[in-house]
Order: C-alpha cells, then sequence, then structure tokens
C-alpha cells in the first residue's frame, strides 16, 4: 500500500457511545491497519467505509486510498467527522442509514469500489446481504461482526447454516482474523472478528429467483436437527413423498442433515423443487 501525502488527522473523541445505535469504538489503531490490509487496500482504490465513528479507520484509510465515501448514521459523529476532513477532498462524510440509502448516490456508474465496515450487530446481516445484492455492489466487503456470526458465514457443509447459504451465494468467504474486546470503547461483551468475502461478478447459482431460492432454503432449515427429507417436508407443507422424490432426484441422501448440504446442493434441490412447483 502507498499511503497518500498529508497531515495525519486525529479521530473524533468527543461524542458519548449510544446503546441504542450499538456504538463500540474501535480505538485500537493496529487493527485498523490490520483491517485495511484485509481488504487489499491500494492508491487507487475507492472505498465505501461504513459507521466510521470516530474515524479511526477512517483516518487511515484517507491516507491511503484514492477516493473514500462514510456513512454514518450518528448526526453528531458525521458533522465532527465532516469538519475534520474538509480540507480533504478525495474524503466524503455522508449522515445517513446504509440499510437505506441508494448506492447510486455516491458510486458513479461502473465504478468498482470495496466497502469497509465496522457494523453494528443488529444490523449485520441486512446490511452485508444489502450490499451483495446491489446493482452496484462492491468487489470486496471487509467487515467487523460478532465472531460467531463470522463462523457461521464461513461455515463449511457439515456446520452450514441459513445465513451460510446466503451470503456464500454472492462471494467467497473466509475469517481474516479475530479482534477481543479491548480494542473497542467501550468494550463489547462479546470477541470480533473481520471478515472478508470476494463479491463474484454473479451469483453463484444460476437462479430464476433469488427469493424463490431462499424460500426453498429457509424451509429446508426450519428443522435443522432433523434429516434434510423430514425438513424439507415440514418447511415446504408437502408429502414425504414428494420431499423424498425431489432430493433423490437431486442426488441428495434424504437422510442428510440440511447443514451437510453444499450451496451447489441447495441449487440442485432447488431446480427439483421448481419441477414440482413451478
Amino acid at each position: 500500500m502507498t499511503p497518500k501525502t498529508g497531515t495525519p488527522v486525529r479521530s473524533v473523541t468527543r461524542s458519548k457511545p449510544k446503546k441504542s445505535l450499538g456504538q463500540n469504538f474501535l480505538v485500537d489503531s493496529r487493527v485498523a491497519k490490520k483491517i485495511i490490509s484485509a481488504a487489499d487496500i491500494s492508491s487507487d482504490d475507492t472505498v465505501l467505509e461504513i459507521g466510521p465513528g470516530r474515524g479511526a479507520l477512517t483516518r487511515h484509510l484517507a491516507e491511503t486510498c484514492k477516493r473514500l465515501v462514510a456513512i454514518e448514521l450518528d448526526s453528531e459523529l458525521a458533522s465532527e467527522l465532516q469538519g475534520r476532513f474538509s480540507n480533504d477532498p478525495g474524503v466524503e462524510i455522508i449522515h445517513g442509514d446504509a440499510r437505506d440509502v441508494s448506492v447510486d448516490q455516491f458510486i458513479n456508474a461502473g465504478e468498482r469500489y470495496k466497502l469497509l465496515a465496522n457494523l453494528p450487530y443488529y444490523a449485520a446481516n441486512r446490511i452485508v446481504r444489502r450490499f451483495l445484492t446491489a446493482e452496484r455492489k462492491p468487489s470486496i466487503l471487509v467487515f467487523m461482526v460478532q465472531r460467531e456470526v463470522a463462523r457461521t458465514m464461513a461455515a463449511q457443509p457439515g456446520d452450514m447454516g441459513l445465513l451460510s447459504v446466503m451470503i456464500q451465494l454472492y462471494g467467497s468467504v473466509k475469517v481474516a482474523f479475530t479482534v477481543p474486546p479491548r480494542a473497542f470503547r467501550p468494550a463489547p461483551k462479546v470477541t470480533s472478528a473481520v471478515v472478508r468475502i470476494d463479491v463474484y461478478d454473479q451469483p453463484a447459482l444460476d437462479l430464476i429467483s433469488d427469493e424463490d431460492f431462499f424460500d426453498l432454503v429457509i424451509a429446508g432449515f426450519s428443522a435443522p436437527r432433523k434429516q434434510i427429507k423430514n425438513s424439507l417436508r415440514n418447511g415446504l407443507k408437502v408429502t414425504s413423498e414428494i420431499a423424498g422424490v425431489m432430493l433423490e432426484a437431486a442426488g441428495i441422501d434424504p437422510k442428510r442433515r440440511p447443514e451437510t448440504l453444499s450451496v451447489a446442493e441447495w441449487g440442485d434441490v432447488y431446480n427439483q423443487w421448481r419441477t414440482v412447483n413451478p
């Protein structure tokens, strides 16, 4: 990485954390630099940062990437950050909710970008999926979530869950490293982890409808400890015979558990489900 020259910008320190927004501010500069390294940020990159908070990661990004857009939900923090970065033409601070704002407002058509985020746990899944399915999706997402959630996102067949399938349909996932509570103020009660998703140009499966596919997967995980045949029977409200025929046609042993199926195998089940439920 080749840093941009300029006066280092100090992080915002005046605002107190707001429990209602799930704020835990990153204070460890070493972790911020590791996040930037995990995303392979260079001086040619456009970066979208969600939840800059007090700017611990923002200031390092501003010194590294070509263009930085940061979206902050807290109006006070957004205002403070706007003041601190007012003299940097490569940085734009936006007051808004990443769950609702349109990517088209700040990312140009055809512009490739990377997304970095320290996400509040209550909104993480919705935000990640929203950007994975956006028309102007990032090439790479690197974000921090609760360690157990990170492990679920990156799980392999044998430990898969609904979230695993939903995320891995759109990209290759890995847990980059864990982050201890002491790296934040206030310190959360759980260990966090940084996740990297390399986003596919097209989803891993060629689906008629992503939503119909997820409806099937949700049904399949409706009783995750049961055999996949029984779980689908209950979730889809079909007979055991239909569930069994559908699985056998997809090459799936009806006695397997939902957690053992790969994304590709869920795709095979979906294709068979469409033949009986067009």
